[in-house]
Protein backbone atom coordinates (compact mmCIF):
# COMPACT_ATOMS: atom_id res chain seq x y z
CA UNK A 1 0.00 0.00 0.00
CA UNK A 2 1.08 3.46 -0.96
CA UNK A 3 1.45 6.47 1.52
CA UNK A 4 -0.79 7.88 -0.36
CA UNK A 5 -3.20 5.24 0.25
CA UNK A 6 -2.48 5.43 3.89
CA UNK A 7 -3.55 8.70 3.94
CA UNK A 8 -6.90 8.12 2.46
CA UNK A 9 -7.94 4.86 4.43
CA UNK A 10 -6.71 6.20 8.43
CA UNK A 11 -9.91 8.51 8.32
CA UNK A 12 -11.93 6.36 7.51
CA UNK A 13 -10.89 3.83 9.95
CA UNK A 14 -10.77 6.38 12.40
CA UNK A 15 -14.30 6.98 12.16
CA UNK A 16 -15.76 3.80 11.73
CA UNK A 17 -16.05 3.49 15.96
CA UNK A 18 -18.56 7.15 15.62
CA UNK A 19 -20.76 5.52 13.04
CA UNK A 20 -21.09 2.38 14.85
CA UNK A 21 -21.73 3.86 18.07
CA UNK A 22 -24.29 6.23 16.39
CA UNK A 23 -26.41 3.27 15.03
CA UNK A 24 -25.62 1.20 17.66
CA UNK A 25 -29.21 0.62 19.57
CA UNK A 26 -30.20 2.03 22.96
CA UNK A 27 -29.35 0.59 25.87
CA UNK A 28 -31.96 0.22 29.21
CA UNK A 29 -35.20 1.12 30.37
CA UNK A 30 -36.30 4.00 31.77
CA UNK A 31 -38.89 3.55 34.35
CA UNK A 32 -41.57 6.17 34.86
CA UNK A 33 -43.62 5.61 38.57
CA UNK A 34 -46.57 7.84 39.65
CA UNK A 35 -46.93 9.03 42.92
CA UNK A 36 -50.50 9.81 43.28
CA UNK A 37 -53.17 9.85 45.85
CA UNK A 38 -54.80 6.49 45.60
CA UNK A 39 -52.25 3.15 44.88
CA UNK A 40 -53.44 2.02 41.63
CA UNK A 41 -55.69 5.25 40.76
CA UNK A 42 -55.20 7.98 39.03
CA UNK A 43 -56.99 11.00 41.14
CA UNK A 44 -57.30 14.88 41.03
CA UNK A 45 -54.07 15.99 42.86
CA UNK A 46 -52.13 13.36 41.34
CA UNK A 47 -49.00 15.47 39.67
CA UNK A 48 -45.93 14.02 40.74
CA UNK A 49 -44.01 10.97 39.01
CA UNK A 50 -40.16 9.68 39.63
CA UNK A 51 -38.15 8.88 36.92
CA UNK A 52 -35.39 6.60 37.00
CA UNK A 53 -32.22 6.46 34.21
CA UNK A 54 -31.04 3.06 33.79
CA UNK A 55 -27.80 4.39 35.49
CA UNK A 56 -29.67 4.52 38.72
CA UNK A 57 -30.61 8.39 38.54
CA UNK A 58 -34.00 9.38 40.10
CA UNK A 59 -35.58 12.29 39.08
CA UNK A 60 -38.89 13.75 41.05
CA UNK A 61 -41.21 15.87 38.90
CA UNK A 62 -43.84 18.00 40.38
CA UNK A 63 -44.03 16.67 43.73
CA UNK A 64 -47.12 18.77 44.87
CA UNK A 65 -49.34 17.37 47.53
CA UNK A 66 -49.89 13.77 46.99
CA UNK A 67 -45.95 12.76 47.88
CA UNK A 68 -46.39 11.96 51.47
CA UNK A 69 -43.59 14.62 52.66
CA UNK A 70 -40.10 13.80 53.09
CA UNK A 71 -40.59 10.57 54.78
CA UNK A 72 -42.51 9.04 52.29
CA UNK A 73 -41.37 5.58 51.52
CA UNK A 74 -41.97 5.65 48.31
CA UNK A 75 -39.29 8.05 47.42
CA UNK A 76 -36.40 6.24 47.88
CA UNK A 77 -33.35 7.60 46.66
CA UNK A 78 -33.90 11.18 44.97
CA UNK A 79 -30.96 13.16 42.74
CA UNK A 80 -32.66 15.20 40.95
CA UNK A 81 -36.28 17.56 42.12
CA UNK A 82 -37.83 19.17 39.20
CA UNK A 83 -40.51 22.21 39.68
CA UNK A 84 -42.59 23.19 36.65
CA UNK A 85 -43.71 26.41 38.38
CA UNK A 86 -44.80 27.67 42.07
CA UNK A 87 -48.41 26.50 42.40
CA UNK A 88 -49.12 24.51 45.68
CA UNK A 89 -50.30 22.02 43.63
CA UNK A 90 -46.80 21.47 41.99
CA UNK A 91 -44.75 22.75 44.52
CA UNK A 92 -46.18 21.20 47.51
CA UNK A 93 -48.11 23.63 50.06
CA UNK A 94 -49.68 20.61 52.00
CA UNK A 95 -49.63 17.15 51.37
CA UNK A 96 -50.96 13.75 52.76
CA UNK A 97 -49.87 12.55 55.95
CA UNK A 98 -49.49 9.21 54.58
CA UNK A 99 -49.62 7.52 51.46
CA UNK A 100 -53.56 6.48 50.27
CA UNK A 101 -54.94 9.21 52.57
CA UNK A 102 -58.14 10.20 52.40
CA UNK A 103 -59.67 8.31 48.83
CA UNK A 104 -59.86 9.23 45.38
CA UNK A 105 -62.31 11.82 45.51
CA UNK A 106 -61.89 13.41 48.56
CA UNK A 107 -57.85 13.39 49.26
CA UNK A 108 -56.73 13.81 53.13
CA UNK A 109 -54.12 17.02 52.47
CA UNK A 110 -54.02 17.60 55.99
CA UNK A 111 -50.26 17.91 56.43
CA UNK A 112 -48.65 21.37 56.04
CA UNK A 113 -45.23 21.98 54.23
CA UNK A 114 -45.08 25.53 54.54
CA UNK A 115 -43.56 27.94 54.24
CA UNK A 116 -40.45 25.63 53.37
CA UNK A 117 -42.74 23.50 50.19
CA UNK A 118 -42.85 19.63 50.17
CA UNK A 119 -40.20 20.07 47.48
CA UNK A 120 -37.83 21.98 49.17
CA UNK A 121 -38.26 19.38 52.61
CA UNK A 122 -37.84 16.31 49.99
CA UNK A 123 -34.78 17.79 48.70
CA UNK A 124 -33.13 18.61 52.02
CA UNK A 125 -34.08 15.10 53.21
CA UNK A 126 -32.66 13.20 50.39
CA UNK A 127 -29.54 15.53 49.35
CA UNK A 128 -31.06 16.18 45.67
CA UNK A 129 -30.40 19.41 43.66
CA UNK A 130 -33.72 21.25 42.42
CA UNK A 131 -33.06 22.09 39.09
CA UNK A 132 -35.63 25.05 37.69
CA UNK A 133 -35.07 28.41 35.74
CA UNK A 134 -36.51 31.43 35.58
CA UNK A 135 -36.18 33.58 38.37
CA UNK A 136 -37.05 30.02 41.06
CA UNK A 137 -33.61 29.00 41.61
CA UNK A 138 -32.27 32.07 43.78
CA UNK A 139 -35.60 31.38 45.75
CA UNK A 140 -35.18 27.75 45.88
CA UNK A 141 -31.43 28.58 47.26
CA UNK A 142 -32.90 30.81 50.28
CA UNK A 143 -35.66 27.85 51.29
CA UNK A 144 -32.35 25.41 51.34
CA UNK A 145 -30.47 27.13 53.46
CA UNK A 146 -33.33 28.24 55.71
CA UNK A 147 -34.85 24.60 55.85
CA UNK A 148 -30.50 23.09 56.80
CA UNK A 149 -29.93 22.53 53.58
CA UNK A 150 -27.11 23.41 50.81
CA UNK A 151 -28.34 26.25 48.56
CA UNK A 152 -25.50 25.23 46.14
CA UNK A 153 -27.82 22.21 45.27
CA UNK A 154 -30.33 24.84 43.60
CA UNK A 155 -29.55 24.91 39.77
CA UNK A 156 -30.54 27.11 37.07
CA UNK A 157 -30.80 26.11 33.46
CA UNK A 158 -32.87 28.68 31.39
CA UNK A 159 -34.53 28.27 28.16
CA UNK A 160 -31.67 26.83 25.05
CA UNK A 161 -29.76 25.70 27.62
CA UNK A 162 -28.44 22.34 28.97
CA UNK A 163 -27.42 20.94 32.37
CA UNK A 164 -26.11 17.02 32.72
CA UNK A 165 -26.54 16.07 36.06
CA UNK A 166 -25.36 12.14 36.25
CA UNK A 167 -25.37 11.71 33.01
CA UNK A 168 -28.99 13.00 32.32
CA UNK A 169 -29.53 16.02 30.40
CA UNK A 170 -32.35 18.59 31.30
CA UNK A 171 -33.27 21.87 30.52
CA UNK A 172 -36.63 23.95 30.87
CA UNK A 173 -38.32 25.31 27.50
CA UNK A 174 -41.81 27.73 27.45
CA UNK A 175 -45.04 27.54 29.24
CA UNK A 176 -47.79 29.40 29.11
CA UNK A 177 -48.84 29.79 32.50
CA UNK A 178 -48.56 32.05 35.89
CA UNK A 179 -45.70 31.68 37.86
CA UNK A 180 -46.55 33.70 41.18
CA UNK A 181 -44.92 32.71 44.69
CA UNK A 182 -47.88 32.54 47.11
CA UNK A 183 -47.54 34.81 50.21
CA UNK A 184 -47.53 31.85 52.02
CA UNK A 185 -43.95 30.51 50.75
CA UNK A 186 -42.82 33.81 51.33
CA UNK A 187 -43.49 34.20 55.02
CA UNK A 188 -43.08 36.74 57.90
CA UNK A 189 -44.28 40.66 56.84
CA UNK A 190 -43.92 40.65 53.45
CA UNK A 191 -46.03 37.66 53.19
CA UNK A 192 -48.45 39.01 54.94
CA UNK A 193 -48.81 41.74 52.60
CA UNK A 194 -48.52 39.72 49.54
CA UNK A 195 -51.66 37.85 51.11
CA UNK A 196 -53.15 41.13 52.33
CA UNK A 197 -52.87 42.98 48.63
CA UNK A 198 -54.19 39.65 46.81
CA UNK A 199 -50.94 39.32 44.70
CA UNK A 200 -47.83 36.91 44.69
CA UNK A 201 -44.02 37.28 44.16
CA UNK A 202 -42.02 37.30 41.10
CA UNK A 203 -40.98 33.79 39.90
CA UNK A 204 -40.70 34.44 36.37
CA UNK A 205 -42.61 32.57 33.60
CA UNK A 206 -43.65 29.00 34.01
CA UNK A 207 -41.59 26.34 32.33
CA UNK A 208 -41.87 22.95 31.22
CA UNK A 209 -38.97 20.41 30.62
CA UNK A 210 -36.96 18.28 28.49
CA UNK A 211 -35.02 15.39 30.00
CA UNK A 212 -32.71 13.29 27.85
CA UNK A 213 -32.14 10.44 29.45
CA UNK A 214 -28.85 7.83 28.76
CA UNK A 215 -31.04 4.84 27.06
CA UNK A 216 -31.27 7.71 24.18
CA UNK A 217 -35.20 8.42 25.88
CA UNK A 218 -36.00 12.08 25.27
CA UNK A 219 -39.51 12.86 27.06
CA UNK A 220 -41.21 16.37 27.20
CA UNK A 221 -43.13 17.47 30.90
CA UNK A 222 -45.55 19.62 29.83
CA UNK A 223 -46.08 21.06 33.01
CA UNK A 224 -49.03 23.59 33.21
CA UNK A 225 -49.91 25.48 29.93
CA UNK A 226 -51.77 26.59 26.96
CA UNK A 227 -50.85 25.79 23.53
CA UNK A 228 -47.92 27.73 22.43
CA UNK A 229 -45.85 27.94 18.83
CA UNK A 230 -42.64 26.28 21.37
CA UNK A 231 -44.19 23.35 21.24
CA UNK A 232 -44.29 22.71 17.80
CA UNK A 233 -40.59 24.84 16.56
CA UNK A 234 -38.47 24.28 20.22
CA UNK A 235 -40.22 21.28 21.58
CA UNK A 236 -41.61 18.70 18.46
CA UNK A 237 -38.64 20.26 16.11
CA UNK A 238 -35.61 20.84 18.16
CA UNK A 239 -35.61 18.48 20.50
CA UNK A 240 -37.58 15.48 19.21
CA UNK A 241 -38.99 13.85 22.28
CA UNK A 242 -40.19 10.09 21.82
CA UNK A 243 -42.41 10.55 25.27
CA UNK A 244 -44.41 13.34 26.57
CA UNK A 245 -46.14 13.70 29.59
CA UNK A 246 -49.33 15.91 28.74
CA UNK A 247 -51.43 17.96 32.03
CA UNK A 248 -55.18 17.83 30.17
CA UNK A 249 -57.03 19.24 33.62
CA UNK A 250 -58.62 21.98 31.26
CA UNK A 251 -59.19 25.76 32.84
CA UNK A 252 -56.11 25.79 34.41
CA UNK A 253 -54.07 24.64 32.39
CA UNK A 254 -54.97 22.62 28.68
CA UNK A 255 -58.27 20.59 28.17
CA UNK A 256 -58.04 16.94 26.94
CA UNK A 257 -58.88 18.28 23.02
CA UNK A 258 -56.16 20.93 23.31
CA UNK A 259 -53.60 18.60 24.94
CA UNK A 260 -54.40 16.34 22.50
CA UNK A 261 -53.73 18.72 19.86
CA UNK A 262 -50.68 19.52 21.23
CA UNK A 263 -49.35 15.70 21.02
CA UNK A 264 -50.76 15.33 17.56
CA UNK A 265 -49.86 18.19 15.36
CA UNK A 266 -47.03 20.02 17.45
CA UNK A 267 -44.58 17.55 19.46
CA UNK A 268 -45.55 14.42 17.95
CA UNK A 269 -43.91 12.41 20.48
CA UNK A 270 -44.16 8.19 20.15
CA UNK A 271 -46.15 7.91 23.43
CA UNK A 272 -47.52 9.88 25.84
CA UNK A 273 -48.36 9.75 30.00
CA UNK A 274 -51.24 11.68 30.69
CA UNK A 275 -51.06 14.21 33.74
CA UNK A 276 -52.59 16.74 35.97
CA UNK A 277 -56.58 15.80 34.85
CA UNK A 278 -57.68 17.50 37.78
CA UNK A 279 -60.65 14.59 37.83
CA UNK A 280 -61.35 10.98 39.96
CA UNK A 281 -60.24 9.46 36.43
CA UNK A 282 -60.27 5.75 37.20
CA UNK A 283 -61.90 3.10 39.42
CA UNK A 284 -60.49 -0.13 40.01
CA UNK A 285 -57.76 1.34 37.67
CA UNK A 286 -60.11 1.80 34.63
CA UNK A 287 -60.88 4.71 33.34
CA UNK A 288 -64.38 6.33 33.95
CA UNK A 289 -66.33 6.74 30.88
CA UNK A 290 -66.85 10.50 29.72
CA UNK A 291 -64.09 11.93 31.56
CA UNK A 292 -61.02 14.49 30.77
CA UNK A 293 -58.86 11.13 30.68
CA UNK A 294 -61.03 9.38 28.58
CA UNK A 295 -61.29 12.46 26.31
CA UNK A 296 -57.46 12.40 25.98
CA UNK A 297 -56.86 9.10 24.87
CA UNK A 298 -60.12 8.92 22.20
CA UNK A 299 -58.47 12.13 20.95
CA UNK A 300 -54.73 11.16 20.43
CA UNK A 301 -53.18 9.75 17.82
CA UNK A 302 -50.69 7.57 19.82
CA UNK A 303 -50.69 5.47 22.57
CA UNK A 304 -51.59 7.17 26.14
CA UNK A 305 -50.76 5.76 28.90
CA UNK A 306 -52.78 6.47 32.96
CA UNK A 307 -50.07 7.01 35.58
CA UNK A 308 -51.61 5.10 38.26
CA UNK A 309 -50.01 5.59 41.58
CA UNK A 310 -47.42 3.12 42.45
CA UNK A 311 -47.47 1.03 38.84
CA UNK A 312 -44.13 1.44 37.13
CA UNK A 313 -43.51 1.82 33.35
CA UNK A 314 -40.67 1.07 31.25
CA UNK A 315 -39.57 2.96 28.30
CA UNK A 316 -37.06 2.14 26.19
CA UNK A 317 -34.71 4.72 23.76
CA UNK A 318 -37.75 5.01 21.19
CA UNK A 319 -40.28 5.27 23.77
CA UNK A 320 -42.06 2.19 23.31
CA UNK A 321 -43.18 1.02 26.79
CA UNK A 322 -41.99 -2.59 27.32
CA UNK A 323 -43.67 -3.12 30.73
CA UNK A 324 -46.66 -1.62 33.01
CA UNK A 325 -49.02 -0.11 30.41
Amino acid sequence: MTILSLFRVIPLLCMLPLAAQAQAPAQGLVKVTPLGGQQGEFCRFDRAMIFEDPNGTRILYDAGRTVAGAEDPRLGKIDVVLVSHMHGDHLGDRHNPAPNAGSCDKPDISASALPNSNSVNIAVKTGAKIVTGSEMPSFFAAKLKQAGGDEKNSVLVRFGAMQTINGVGITTVPAAHSNGIAGDFVGQRLGDMLKETGITAYAGPATGYVVKFSNGLTVYLSGDTGITGEQKEVVGEYYKPQLAVMNIGDTFTTGPREAAYVVNELVEPKAVIASHANEVATQNGKVIAGTKTEQFMKASKVPVYVPLSDKTMSFDGKGRCTAGC
